[in-house]
């Protein structure tokens, strides 16, 4: 299983970068995980974008689903598809309510339906598992600001990919996490505090991983005007080892 990092910003785009992307390949799938602002144009990058074959969103905040409007648009009107190249459009996975959600930001350009034409839709329940073309995933509901749910990938007796999604500090995905071969945890809050945090620090996605006895962490989701070093010292002081840091282009095989 391959990961690429399309975009690692929080909910401003770093320079030249884009808000939660990732790429997942395995065995000829190609799979995108979240599609926030910028990532459409990233994912060309990697991918013939008429190539994908499904988007996982974990969550409906703008930065991990604005992008869906933009690549849309161009299943609908790009003159490749209008000139004949027909194929399976991807299909698009969201958390239960977030047809609705889609049906409200299509509604900012007059369309309620436009995401929905444009992508077979379907909405998953926390104890849901979906298969994805040869991977199967699992989730487990987050603590953010609206509802949220980390995602297992994983291809038969394979490696396990876990993604975090957005959160603050959290024993679910502790449990949840425990044992992958890679983690990849978001790091937004440069500073913790008290009461009821939707984001981690970075020393805490740190501490998470180390406590689930995971293989790798990559540590992603912070704004690239913090400093690098500090997030990675930070990190590692949590892990106990190396950690890796996102990228926009970074690649990871599991």
């Amino acid at each position: 299983m391959e990961l690429t990092v399309l975009g690692k910003s929080p909910s401003w785009q770093d320079s030249d970068g884009a808000c939660s992307a990732y790429l997942v390949r395995e065995s000829g799938f190609a799979l995108m995980l979240d599609c926030g602002s910028g990532a459409f144009a990233k994912l060309r990058t990697a991918i013939d974008y008429l190539d994908l074959d499904a988007i996982l969103v974990t969550h409906m905040h703008p930065d991990h689903t604005l992008d869906l409007i933009p690549f849309a648009c161009a299943l609908s009107y790009s003159p490749r598809r209008i000139g004949g190249r027909g194929g399976t459009r991807p299909a698009l996975h969201v958390p239960a309510g977030g047809r609705a959600t889609l049906r409200r930001l299509g509604g900012a350009f007059d369309d309620e339906e436009m995401i929905e034409r444009a992508f077979p839709l379907a909405e998953y329940a926390p104890a849901d598992e979906v298969e994805l073309g040869p991977l199967r995933a699992r989730f487990c509901e987050v603590p953010h600001f609206i509802r949220a749910f980390a995602a297992e990938l994983r291809h038969g007796d394979g490696p396990r990919l876990t993604f975090g999604a957005d959160c603050g500090p959290n024993e679910a995905l502790q449990r949840f996490a425990v044992g992958a071969d890679l983690l990849v945890l978001e790091a937004t809050q440069e500073v913790a505090g008290d009461g009821f945090r939707g984001h981690m620090t970075a020393r805490e996605a740190g501490e998470l991983g180390r406590r689930a006895g995971v293989g790798r962490l990559l540590v992603s989701h912070f704004s690239d005007e913090l400093d690098r070093d500090r997030v990675r010292a930070e990190a590692v002081a949590g892990f106990g080892r190396e950690v890796e840091l996102a990228y926009a282009g970074a690649r990871v095989v599991v």
